[in-house]
């Protein structure tokens, strides 16, 4: 089964551009896989914020449980959003991606920015790290992505975005990412550049998916977005119940025959 739920996510990236969108729990996970997306991933400050933590404060334990419980409940391939793989050497990044397949990944991420120093790797450093999360993915048929965190973290220098995408492909990602990235010309210009298919972070500032489509984007994520939304929603439906001791929130609530569709 693992098996052919990983074929079925790498055949996505063959052609077109398909969304993948990003749950925080197994509950939403089955809202987005009923609603009929083809893939899903987590989101590493969306699980955070479940735990009541922000992003960056997760153990390896704790998202190897975590992919386990979305695995479980949906049937839909699934890509993680690893972090730095949740490791310090090249033997422990093994480690962790045997982990995350064993409870049931399609797709791994890895990236390039180290909060613990908080800095972006260099080039070199960070393509060695994705060369061993590539070969371990290999073993298991896992997709993997390499994400470059400049735009991230206020380093705009899109030729040195592409180099490293580069350099990352070369080190054996199949797919490269660059979150953070909202113009158009720049995006088009990195699906150009890199030879390998390109993930992009929906923003609402930045393209819509047919926009991205046009330009040869391959998959299309929204991060940490709808879990953030979905804690917004909640805080003005509390709000609205403290402050005027009305329900009016609960016109947008599922229905008892959606949640039976959805749960049941």
């Amino acid at each position: 089964m693992a098996g052919t739920i990983r074929e079925r996510f790498r055949d996505l990236h063959a052609s077109g551009t398909f969304v993948m969108p990003n749950p925080w729990d197994p509950g939403s996970a089955r809202v987005l896989a009923q609603l009929g997306f083809p893939a899903l991933a987590t989101t590493s400050s969306g699980f955070a914020a479940a735990l009541g933590r922000l992003d960056q404060r997760t153990t390896r334990d704790e998202v190897v449980g975590h992919v386990a419980a979305l695995a479980r409940a949906v049937d839909v391939p699934l890509n993680v959003d690893a972090e730095r793989c949740y490791a310090e050497t090249l033997d422990e990044i093994a480690v962790t991606v045997d982990l995350l397949a064993q409870a049931g990944a399609a797709g791994i991420s890895i990236e390039d920015y180290d909060p613990v120093v908080e800095r972006i790797e260099p080039t070199d450093v960070a393509a060695q790290r994705v060369d061993a999360a590539a070969r371990a993915c290999r073993r298991h048929g896992i997709v993997l992505t390499a994400r470059a965190e400049n735009h991230l973290y206020a380093v705009t220098d899109l030729d040195n975005t592409i180099a490293r995408l580069k350099a990352y492909r070369d080190a054996g990602a199949d797919v490269v990412y660059a979150p953070g990235l909202r113009r158009i010309q720049d995006i088009a210009r990195l699906v150009e550049a890199v030879p390998a298919p390109v993930n992009v972070l929906a923003l609402p500032d930045g393209p819509s998916v047919s926009e991205l489509a046009d330009v040869g984007v391959r998959r299309v994520s929204t991060g940490g977005a709808l879990a953030l939304t979905a804690y917004g929603a909640l805080r003005a439906a509390a709000r609205e119940l403290l402050d005027q001791g009305t329900s009016t929130y609960r016109a947008g609530a599922l229905t008892p025959d959606e949640v039976q569709a959805i749960f049941g």
